[in-house]
């Protein structure tokens, strides 16, 4: 006889508040007995929960972003299943490290399995040298999509996408996913076969030309080893790098910036604020020009949409600055920079770095951004190319400023000059045009006069 069945979070180690993202049924469907009904994920692993019962969903009690604990009510399910296994009849299930090429089946029926995790091998655990797998010589195009990729296995992927995608033979480290924190989607997957299947043949092999696989290793072999894991922020920053570096033609353009009035100007200003706390930066004064900069040439403070076939231009001026983290980089964003001033922007800066070095920054204050600042004047060097953050258009980097002889009126002046190096995108923006901008941005640093017109 069919009854109404609540279906729970089952144990899942102790975690509170694990976000859903995502959701495998809806109601009207038919499940079977472990068949797997929605994925959490906690800051070390995903892992999908179960149904402990066959029959139909009648009603879903929780939706794609609900935070959820043990004993949190999923969904109601009419089952005839009257064998079922009552929920919390098994031992918590720990993360633990799983191959990405293969789901981890769950135990039974209402522990939940393990999907993907960010828990380290062994330190120092010898790995063998072992040659790349053979390519197929079937696939999509000229040549296979998936098959034998070691990055595959960090892509944001469930077991059941990741399935749908060996299926196909497409790589899922491959795929741009649009779900939550850039999770990868079953239609995701789809439209990356169809753009696949639309390439002219040989287009993804470039003349027969294949990228060979990165060696695997045994340093051990060679010496004493120490293996640490890279940090969570490393591991997603390191991902879009990667992806930005291979997938956006990169020019950077170079140019020096005369700042001795803007930094005498700096100066006044930090001893007048100093008793605020406010530390008035160098970078403050370069937020501001650049948005100048942006306004003077908009193409600058634009985007290439989806299709790759239109620019959009933004009417709102938000700068992100790249901050040195002990456990790597991020770029917190500073919004409406053109209704602010350098004081503000100042003081901004420094709660917003602050933040970001004490992991206590939101998502939501790493988003929007049109154009990113990378200064690495503290630290030293003379030139360096910083990579897109995409989707912007380009990136200023900054050096250390030095104090040069400079020609002017028939002599030489001592001069403290600041070295920027502007990348841009060359699919939408021109060497002319970059460097129009850089020369125009030098002009309004080295006058600060500019920064009020």
């Amino acid at each position: 006889m069919a009854e109404i069945k609540q279906v729970m979070v089952p144990d899942i180690g102790g975690y509170k508040d694990v976000s859903i993202i995502e959701v495998m049924v809806k109601v009207g469907d038919t499940v079977k007995a472990e068949d797997n009904l929605v994925t959490l994920e906690t800051d070390k692993a995903a892992m999908e929960v179960p149904s402990p019962y066959a029959g139909v969903i009648k009603e879903m009690k929780v939706k794609v972003g609900d935070k959820v604990s043990q004993g949190s009510l999923i969904l109601l399910l009419e089952s005839s299943d009257a064998a079922g296994v009552p929920q919390n009849s098994q031992p918590a299930v720990q993360p633990a490290p799983a191959p990405a090429t293969a789901p981890v089946a769950a135990p039974v029926a209402v522990a939940p399995a393990v999907v993907q995790t960010s828990q380290p091998a062994a330190a120092g655990a010898p790995v063998k040298d072992t040659p790349p797998a053979p390519r197929p010589s079937g696939g999509l195009g000229a040549a296979p999509l998936l098959h034998s990729d070691p990055s595959a296995g960090k892509a944001h992927a469930s077991p059941a996408i990741r399935r749908f995608a060996r299926e196909l033979g497409v790589q899922v480290a491959q795929v741009k996913g649009s779900g939550e924190k850039g999770r990868v989607t079953k239609d995701d997957v789809q439209l990356f076969v169809k753009a696949a299947l639309a390439q002219p043949r040989g287009a993804t092999g470039g003349n027969g030309l294949q990228v060979l696989a990165m060696p695997v290793v045994d340093f051990a072999k060679f010496g004493a080893i120490e293996t640490r894991p890279l940090s969570r922020i490393k591991k997603i920053s390191g991902a879009n790098l990667h992806r930005n570096w291979v997938t956006i033609p990169h020019i950077t353009q170079f140019d020096e910036a005369d700042i001795t009035e803007m930094d005498a100007f700096r100066k006044e200003l930090g001893v007048e604020y100093a008793k605020q706390n406010i530390k008035i930066t160098p970078l403050a004064f370069m937020v501001k020009a650049v948005v100048v900069a942006l306004q003077q040439f908009p193409e600058f403070n634009a985007s290439l949409d989806a299709s790759g076939e239109n620019l959009v231009f933004k009417q709102y001026f938000h700068i992100g600055v790249a901050v040195d983290t002990p456990d790597g980089l991020m770029v917190p964003v500073l919004r409406d920079v053109d209704k602010k001033g350098i004081v503000q922007i100042a003081k901004e800066l420094g709660e917003i770095s602050a933040r970001a070095r004490e992991k206590k920054i939101t998502a939501a204050e790493m988003q929007g951004g049109c154009f990113t600042i990378s200064s690495l004047g503290g630290i030293g060097g003379t030139a360096f190319t910083p990579i897109i953050n995409a989707p912007e258009l380009a990136i200023l980097g900054v050096s250390k400023a030095i104090i040069k002889p400079m020609h002017q009126d028939d002599t030489f002046v001592a001069r403290l000059m600041l070295p920027l190096s502007l990348s841009y995108d060359h699919r939408v923006i021109d060497g002319a045009a970059a460097a129009r901008f850089i020369v125009f941005l030098s002009q309004v640093l080295a006058d600060t006069r500019r920064l009020a017109l």
